[in-house]
Protein backbone atom coordinates (compact mmCIF):
# COMPACT_ATOMS: atom_id res chain seq x y z
CA UNK A 1 0.00 0.00 0.00
CA UNK A 2 1.35 3.43 -1.25
CA UNK A 3 1.39 6.36 1.04
CA UNK A 4 0.88 8.65 -1.83
CA UNK A 5 -1.40 7.89 -4.71
CA UNK A 6 -0.76 9.01 -8.40
CA UNK A 7 -3.96 11.31 -8.06
CA UNK A 8 -2.37 13.09 -5.06
CA UNK A 9 0.71 13.88 -6.36
CA UNK A 10 -0.50 15.00 -9.51
CA UNK A 11 -2.97 17.79 -7.52
CA UNK A 12 0.00 18.18 -5.60
CA UNK A 13 2.15 19.27 -8.56
CA UNK A 14 -0.63 21.28 -10.02
CA UNK A 15 -0.83 23.33 -6.66
CA UNK A 16 2.67 24.06 -6.85
CA UNK A 17 2.50 25.14 -10.50
CA UNK A 18 -0.58 27.61 -8.71
CA UNK A 19 0.97 29.08 -5.93
CA UNK A 20 4.39 29.68 -7.23
CA UNK A 21 3.09 31.61 -10.04
CA UNK A 22 0.45 33.46 -7.47
CA UNK A 23 3.97 34.48 -5.93
CA UNK A 24 5.85 35.68 -9.01
CA UNK A 25 2.88 37.99 -9.72
CA UNK A 26 1.06 39.08 -6.54
CA UNK A 27 3.27 38.59 -3.40
CA UNK A 28 7.11 39.34 -4.66
CA UNK A 29 9.78 37.79 -3.75
CA UNK A 30 10.23 34.85 -1.02
CA UNK A 31 11.89 35.58 2.31
CA UNK A 32 13.40 31.64 2.32
CA UNK A 33 15.09 32.79 5.72
CA UNK A 34 11.30 32.40 6.90
CA UNK A 35 11.14 28.46 7.02
CA UNK A 36 7.66 27.24 7.03
CA UNK A 37 7.87 23.59 8.26
CA UNK A 38 5.57 21.02 8.40
CA UNK A 39 6.12 17.79 11.16
CA UNK A 40 4.25 14.39 10.18
CA UNK A 41 3.37 14.83 13.93
CA UNK A 42 4.18 16.48 17.40
CA UNK A 43 5.73 14.48 19.64
CA UNK A 44 8.83 14.55 22.23
CA UNK A 45 10.52 11.99 19.81
CA UNK A 46 11.66 15.39 18.01
CA UNK A 47 12.80 16.79 20.82
CA UNK A 48 16.01 18.78 19.40
CA UNK A 49 14.06 20.61 16.68
CA UNK A 50 11.66 21.80 19.83
CA UNK A 51 14.92 22.62 22.00
CA UNK A 52 15.66 24.32 18.50
CA UNK A 53 12.80 26.63 18.51
CA UNK A 54 12.27 27.47 22.08
CA UNK A 55 16.18 28.18 22.81
CA UNK A 56 16.30 30.69 20.10
CA UNK A 57 18.75 28.51 17.86
CA UNK A 58 17.07 29.14 14.48
CA UNK A 59 16.94 33.15 15.76
CA UNK A 60 20.57 33.00 16.24
CA UNK A 61 21.07 32.00 12.78
CA UNK A 62 18.65 34.25 11.25
CA UNK A 63 15.71 31.97 10.16
CA UNK A 64 12.52 31.89 11.04
CA UNK A 65 10.71 29.02 11.68
CA UNK A 66 6.69 28.23 11.39
CA UNK A 67 5.65 24.93 12.24
CA UNK A 68 2.52 23.63 10.96
CA UNK A 69 1.74 19.60 11.89
CA UNK A 70 0.85 17.56 8.73
CA UNK A 71 -1.17 14.95 10.93
CA UNK A 72 0.14 12.01 8.70
CA UNK A 73 2.99 11.59 6.30
CA UNK A 74 1.09 11.81 3.53
CA UNK A 75 -0.62 15.33 4.17
CA UNK A 76 2.95 16.22 5.30
CA UNK A 77 4.53 15.50 1.53
CA UNK A 78 1.70 17.42 -0.15
CA UNK A 79 2.38 20.29 1.57
CA UNK A 80 6.24 19.90 0.35
CA UNK A 81 5.35 19.37 -2.98
CA UNK A 82 2.11 21.97 -3.21
CA UNK A 83 4.88 24.26 -2.18
CA UNK A 84 3.26 25.36 1.11
CA UNK A 85 6.18 23.84 3.17
CA UNK A 86 9.66 24.64 2.63
CA UNK A 87 11.18 21.54 4.59
CA UNK A 88 8.96 18.65 6.29
CA UNK A 89 9.78 16.29 9.21
CA UNK A 90 8.54 13.21 7.91
CA UNK A 91 10.04 9.14 7.51
CA UNK A 92 12.32 8.54 4.39
CA UNK A 93 9.52 6.25 3.63
CA UNK A 94 7.46 8.70 2.52
CA UNK A 95 10.14 10.19 -0.06
CA UNK A 96 10.83 6.47 -0.95
CA UNK A 97 6.95 6.56 -2.17
CA UNK A 98 7.16 9.59 -3.78
CA UNK A 99 10.21 9.08 -5.65
CA UNK A 100 8.45 5.53 -7.23
CA UNK A 101 5.56 7.88 -8.13
CA UNK A 102 7.80 9.39 -10.55
CA UNK A 103 7.69 13.22 -9.28
CA UNK A 104 10.16 15.35 -11.31
CA UNK A 105 11.34 17.45 -8.88
CA UNK A 106 12.07 15.06 -6.16
CA UNK A 107 11.68 15.15 -2.14
CA UNK A 108 15.08 14.31 -0.20
CA UNK A 109 16.48 13.31 2.93
CA UNK A 110 19.26 16.36 3.99
CA UNK A 111 19.11 15.73 7.49
CA UNK A 112 18.32 12.09 10.05
CA UNK A 113 16.81 13.29 13.41
CA UNK A 114 15.90 9.73 14.95
CA UNK A 115 17.89 6.52 14.01
CA UNK A 116 15.71 4.17 15.71
CA UNK A 117 12.05 3.64 16.40
CA UNK A 118 10.63 5.47 19.44
CA UNK A 119 8.09 3.33 20.52
CA UNK A 120 7.59 1.22 23.49
CA UNK A 121 6.24 -1.99 24.13
CA UNK A 122 3.45 -1.45 26.92
CA UNK A 123 2.40 -4.52 28.55
CA UNK A 124 -0.87 -5.05 31.12
CA UNK A 125 1.64 -6.69 33.32
CA UNK A 126 4.89 -6.44 34.61
CA UNK A 127 7.59 -8.47 32.71
CA UNK A 128 10.98 -7.48 33.81
CA UNK A 129 12.10 -10.76 31.56
CA UNK A 130 10.58 -9.89 28.36
CA UNK A 131 10.96 -11.45 25.07
CA UNK A 132 9.21 -11.77 21.50
CA UNK A 133 8.28 -15.58 23.27
CA UNK A 134 5.58 -13.57 25.27
CA UNK A 135 3.83 -12.21 22.18
CA UNK A 136 2.83 -15.64 21.14
CA UNK A 137 -1.04 -15.94 21.58
CA UNK A 138 -1.34 -12.88 22.03
CA UNK A 139 -2.62 -9.26 20.80
CA UNK A 140 -0.56 -6.16 20.22
CA UNK A 141 -1.65 -2.93 18.87
CA UNK A 142 1.21 -2.03 16.68
CA UNK A 143 -0.10 1.22 14.90
CA UNK A 144 -1.57 1.81 11.32
CA UNK A 145 -1.15 -0.28 8.39
CA UNK A 146 1.59 0.92 6.07
CA UNK A 147 3.20 3.19 8.93
CA UNK A 148 6.85 2.60 10.54
CA UNK A 149 5.80 1.60 13.83
CA UNK A 150 3.86 -1.19 12.71
CA UNK A 151 6.27 -2.05 9.65
CA UNK A 152 9.23 -2.46 11.98
CA UNK A 153 7.16 -4.44 14.68
CA UNK A 154 6.05 -6.84 11.76
CA UNK A 155 9.86 -6.80 10.59
CA UNK A 156 10.78 -7.62 14.16
CA UNK A 157 8.33 -10.41 15.10
CA UNK A 158 9.02 -11.98 11.51
CA UNK A 159 12.91 -12.10 11.25
CA UNK A 160 12.17 -13.41 14.93
CA UNK A 161 10.80 -16.60 13.82
CA UNK A 162 7.37 -15.58 14.59
CA UNK A 163 4.04 -15.80 12.64
CA UNK A 164 1.37 -12.99 12.62
CA UNK A 165 -2.44 -14.49 12.86
CA UNK A 166 -4.25 -15.66 14.65
CA UNK A 167 -3.86 -18.70 15.29
CA UNK A 168 -2.60 -21.07 18.08
CA UNK A 169 0.72 -20.31 18.68
CA UNK A 170 0.52 -16.71 16.48
CA UNK A 171 1.07 -13.04 17.13
CA UNK A 172 -2.11 -11.11 16.00
CA UNK A 173 -0.80 -8.05 14.75
CA UNK A 174 -3.57 -5.06 15.11
CA UNK A 175 -2.98 -2.21 12.57
CA UNK A 176 -6.76 -1.01 12.59
CA UNK A 177 -6.36 1.62 15.40
CA UNK A 178 -5.68 4.85 14.99
CA UNK A 179 -2.23 6.29 16.24
CA UNK A 180 -3.89 8.67 18.82
CA UNK A 181 -6.33 6.40 19.99
CA UNK A 182 -3.85 3.26 20.45
CA UNK A 183 -3.74 3.79 24.60
CA UNK A 184 -7.38 4.06 24.98
CA UNK A 185 -8.31 1.24 22.54
CA UNK A 186 -5.80 -0.77 24.17
CA UNK A 187 -6.73 0.11 28.02
CA UNK A 188 -10.16 -0.16 27.48
CA UNK A 189 -10.14 -4.46 25.81
CA UNK A 190 -9.20 -6.68 28.42
CA UNK A 191 -8.22 -8.69 25.00
CA UNK A 192 -5.31 -7.16 24.04
CA UNK A 193 -2.29 -7.45 26.06
CA UNK A 194 0.23 -4.91 24.43
CA UNK A 195 0.67 -2.13 22.45
CA UNK A 196 2.87 0.43 21.40
CA UNK A 197 3.71 3.74 22.21
CA UNK A 198 5.86 6.16 21.62
CA UNK A 199 7.11 9.17 24.86
CA UNK A 200 5.56 10.39 27.11
CA UNK A 201 2.38 8.38 26.80
CA UNK A 202 4.44 5.33 27.35
CA UNK A 203 5.98 6.22 30.73
CA UNK A 204 2.06 8.19 31.25
CA UNK A 205 0.39 5.08 31.11
CA UNK A 206 3.18 3.14 33.42
CA UNK A 207 3.20 5.49 35.86
CA UNK A 208 -1.18 5.92 35.93
CA UNK A 209 -0.42 2.35 37.00
CA UNK A 210 -2.14 0.92 33.67
CA UNK A 211 0.79 -0.55 32.21
CA UNK A 212 4.44 -1.41 32.51
CA UNK A 213 6.99 -0.74 29.85
CA UNK A 214 8.73 -3.74 28.90
CA UNK A 215 10.92 -3.46 25.41
CA UNK A 216 11.94 -0.47 23.52
CA UNK A 217 11.41 -1.41 19.47
CA UNK A 218 14.45 0.58 18.25
CA UNK A 219 16.76 -1.77 20.46
CA UNK A 220 14.95 -4.55 18.97
CA UNK A 221 14.76 -3.34 15.46
CA UNK A 222 18.78 -1.89 14.94
CA UNK A 223 19.71 1.74 13.33
CA UNK A 224 17.06 2.79 10.85
CA UNK A 225 16.62 6.31 9.42
CA UNK A 226 13.55 7.05 11.54
CA UNK A 227 12.24 10.22 10.94
CA UNK A 228 14.79 13.01 8.46
CA UNK A 229 13.76 16.59 7.47
CA UNK A 230 13.19 16.79 3.86
CA UNK A 231 13.39 19.38 0.95
CA UNK A 232 12.83 19.42 -2.68
CA UNK A 233 15.87 19.38 -4.85
CA UNK A 234 15.42 22.39 -6.29
CA UNK A 235 15.07 24.26 -2.98
CA UNK A 236 18.42 22.65 -1.78
CA UNK A 237 20.33 23.95 -4.96
CA UNK A 238 19.15 27.47 -4.65
CA UNK A 239 18.82 27.72 -0.80
CA UNK A 240 21.87 24.92 0.32
CA UNK A 241 23.18 27.82 2.74
CA UNK A 242 19.54 28.08 4.96
CA UNK A 243 19.04 24.65 4.89
CA UNK A 244 22.94 24.08 6.49
CA UNK A 245 21.57 27.22 9.10
CA UNK A 246 18.64 25.14 9.39
CA UNK A 247 21.03 21.66 10.61
CA UNK A 248 23.60 23.95 12.13
CA UNK A 249 20.67 24.81 14.58
CA UNK A 250 19.28 21.02 15.32
CA UNK A 251 22.94 20.35 15.80
CA UNK A 252 23.54 22.49 18.75
CA UNK A 253 20.15 21.67 20.03
CA UNK A 254 21.44 18.04 20.10
CA UNK A 255 24.36 19.27 21.79
CA UNK A 256 22.14 20.99 24.25
CA UNK A 257 20.52 17.73 25.12
CA UNK A 258 23.37 15.81 25.18
CA UNK A 259 24.85 17.75 28.12
CA UNK A 260 22.32 18.70 30.14
CA UNK A 261 20.15 17.13 32.94
CA UNK A 262 16.78 15.60 32.00
CA UNK A 263 14.98 18.14 33.79
CA UNK A 264 16.78 20.80 31.98
CA UNK A 265 15.85 19.95 28.53
CA UNK A 266 12.03 19.22 29.78
CA UNK A 267 12.09 23.02 30.67
CA UNK A 268 13.61 23.66 27.36
CA UNK A 269 10.42 21.35 25.87
CA UNK A 270 7.90 22.58 27.75
CA UNK A 271 6.54 25.35 25.81
CA UNK A 272 6.23 22.99 23.02
CA UNK A 273 4.22 20.45 25.56
CA UNK A 274 1.51 22.60 27.62
CA UNK A 275 0.48 19.51 28.85
CA UNK A 276 2.69 18.02 30.14
CA UNK A 277 4.73 18.08 33.06
CA UNK A 278 8.66 18.61 34.02
CA UNK A 279 8.54 15.68 35.52
CA UNK A 280 6.65 13.33 32.06
CA UNK A 281 8.68 15.35 29.93
CA UNK A 282 12.30 14.37 32.13
CA UNK A 283 11.25 11.14 32.04
CA UNK A 284 10.42 11.28 28.12
CA UNK A 285 14.11 12.32 27.72
CA UNK A 286 15.94 9.94 29.74
CA UNK A 287 13.76 7.09 27.70
CA UNK A 288 15.03 8.35 24.43
CA UNK A 289 18.25 9.07 25.41
CA UNK A 290 18.92 5.73 26.89
CA UNK A 291 18.03 4.10 23.05
CA UNK A 292 20.02 6.66 21.67
CA UNK A 293 16.97 8.18 19.34
CA UNK A 294 18.57 10.83 18.57
CA UNK A 295 21.47 11.08 15.77
CA UNK A 296 24.49 13.31 16.40
CA UNK A 297 25.51 12.49 13.31
CA UNK A 298 22.39 13.62 10.48
CA UNK A 299 24.15 12.19 7.53
CA UNK A 300 22.49 8.91 6.59
CA UNK A 301 24.00 5.82 6.32
CA UNK A 302 23.83 3.53 3.35
CA UNK A 303 23.43 0.43 6.00
CA UNK A 304 20.31 2.02 8.03
CA UNK A 305 19.27 2.49 4.53
CA UNK A 306 19.14 -0.86 3.83
CA UNK A 307 17.35 -1.95 6.94
CA UNK A 308 14.36 0.52 5.80
CA UNK A 309 14.50 -1.00 2.56
CA UNK A 310 14.11 -4.81 4.46
CA UNK A 311 11.67 -3.42 6.59
CA UNK A 312 9.50 -2.27 3.48
CA UNK A 313 10.04 -5.15 1.58
CA UNK A 314 9.29 -7.15 4.02
CA UNK A 315 5.77 -5.48 4.87
CA UNK A 316 5.34 -5.56 0.60
CA UNK A 317 4.52 -1.68 0.66
CA UNK A 318 7.28 -1.64 -1.80
CA UNK A 319 8.09 -4.50 -4.48
CA UNK A 320 11.89 -2.91 -5.56
CA UNK A 321 13.78 -1.03 -3.48
CA UNK A 322 15.20 2.55 -4.37
CA UNK A 323 18.88 3.79 -4.36
CA UNK A 324 20.42 5.54 -1.42
CA UNK A 325 22.40 8.27 -3.00
CA UNK A 326 18.81 9.08 -4.43
CA UNK A 327 16.64 9.00 -1.22
CA UNK A 328 19.37 10.94 0.67
CA UNK A 329 21.18 14.18 0.12
CA UNK A 330 24.10 14.30 3.01
CA UNK A 331 26.23 17.06 1.51
CA UNK A 332 24.75 19.90 4.24
CA UNK A 333 24.98 17.37 6.87
CA UNK A 334 28.64 16.53 6.31
CA UNK A 335 29.95 19.71 6.39
CA UNK A 336 28.69 19.82 9.90
CA UNK A 337 30.48 17.23 11.09
CA UNK A 338 33.82 18.82 9.57
CA UNK A 339 33.54 22.73 10.57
Amino acid sequence: MKILKKLSIAMAVFLLIFSSAFLSFGCGKKDYNKIQLNEVTHSIFYAPLYVAINNGYFADEGLSVSLTNGGGSDASMSSLLSGSSDIILAGPETVVYTQQEGVKDKPVAFGQLTHCDGSFIVSKENESNFTLDNLVDQTIIGGRQGGMPAMTLQYIIEHGGYTIGTGAGEINLRTDVAFNLTASVWDGDDSVKYCTLFEPTATNVQNEGKGFIVASLGELSGSIPYTCFVAKQSYLKKHGDVAEKFLRAIERAYNFIETSTPDAVATALLPSFDGNTIAELSAAVRQYLAIQAWARDMTMSEESFDNLMAVMLNAGVITQTSNWTNIADNSIAQKLLTA
